[in-house]
């Protein structure tokens, strides 16, 4: 089978091919998985000869339509993670950029997916930041979106986008809410959420890291190794365990910002917890303030997604899978 990452050169794309060639899919053997991003890969690909990159503009739909249904091949694509996006404060900043890339990337990956008349699987990353203002204690698949901000309007947006093409037998798709993904590897971006992986992981790299949210701030998250587990497990669900609602919340756990920074001290010391420095910022706090602070996620449980256990488990997969890469990436 032939299966498509996009933003597959982008850490969890990665970690997700890795996974996908280690222990495969139960849909069928994969003969080739094609990662397609806007650059190469910043970290080593495997040496594998199923695998190979393509880089371009999830937004053209001319190079879209050709990733997802190669002219000339007699292989047709099977499956699809989509992936690809333009982060949260990026998106707020740039609304055009966002919504060209968030929302019509990815309806240029829906339409070729379409085009190819055999309802492949795919599956969309979507976010918490679908969720927004006044939320109830804990959210989940049944809680209103009302997102406070572009990049969740536009992943909003997708989610129905994906249910309504699976409505119409498109695509066989299923739509993940991602919890925030801690600990991060890579380098830092403009994400809102950037600070609750940096607040880790450049304290266990040796740097100085700035945490702009109060120690009291709640957030909702899950480790990269279990979202990436997540992503594998939702394409091998048959297609009716599912059902006509093709959203799931995925489970997470609450920690607060500051038991984050006390599981850094357990995990490396009182010097590394002291290169934390505490520079409050308004508009971060704002926007991380606005999302969930607790997941219902009853459908995905019964589905076979799994929780972390904690923010310890979280540091310790962090040390496991990625330190050594993230050390050397950092010079």
């Amino acid at each position: 089978m032939r299966i498509v990452i996009t933003g597959g050169c982008g850490f969890l794309g990665r970690r997700l091919a890795l996974l996908l060639l280690d222990k495969g899919t139960r849909l069928g053997a994969i003969d080739e998985l094609v990662l397609f991003d806007n650059a190469p890969s910043a970290l080593p690909l495997p040496d594998d000869k199923r695998v190979s990159v393509v880089t371009g503009d999830i937004a053209d739909r001319d190079t879209v339509a050709k990733l997802i249904a190669p002219t000339g091949s007699s292989s047709r694509t099977d499956a699809v993670f989509h992936l690809a996006a333009i982060v949260s404060g990026q998106a707020e900043a740039d609304t055009d950029l966002g919504y060209r890339v968030n929302l019509d990337g990815t309806r240029a990956v829906l339409d070729a997916c379409r085009a190819l008349g055999s309802r492949p699987r795919l599956v969309f990353a979507s976010s918490l930041a679908v969720y927004g203002g006044a939320l109830p204690p804990a959210v989940g698949d049944d809680t209103a979106l009302t997102p406070q901000s572009s990049y969740g309007t536009q992943k909003a947006i997708g989610e129905l986008l994906v249910n309504d093409y699976s409505r119409k037998g498109f695509v066989d798709g299923r739509a993940l809410r991602l919890p925030t993904v801690v600990v991060r590897p890579g380098l830092p971006n403009r994400a809102a959420s950037t600070f609750a992986s940096s607040i880790i992981r450049e304290p266990l790299c040796g740097r100085d890291a700035v945490c702009p949210v109060s120690p009291e701030t709640v957030m909702a998250l899950a480790s990269p190794r279990r979202v990436v587990a997540s992503l594998a497990h939702a394409l091998d669900i048959p297609s009716e365990a599912i059902g006509q609602h093709r959203t799931l919340q995925l489970p997470g756990y609450s920690v607060s910002v500051g038991e984050m920074a006390e599981a850094l001290r357990r995990a490396a010391g009182e010097n590394a917890y002291k290169r934390i420095a505490w520079q409050p910022d308004a508009t971060i706090q704002a926007i991380v303030g606005s999302w969930p602070r607790e997941l219902h996620a009853p459908r995905a449980a019964a589905l076979g997604f799994q929780p972390d256990a904690g923010i310890d488990e979280a540091v310790r997969f962090f040390i496991e899978d990625d330190l050594a890469l993230q050390q050397a990436l950092a010079g």
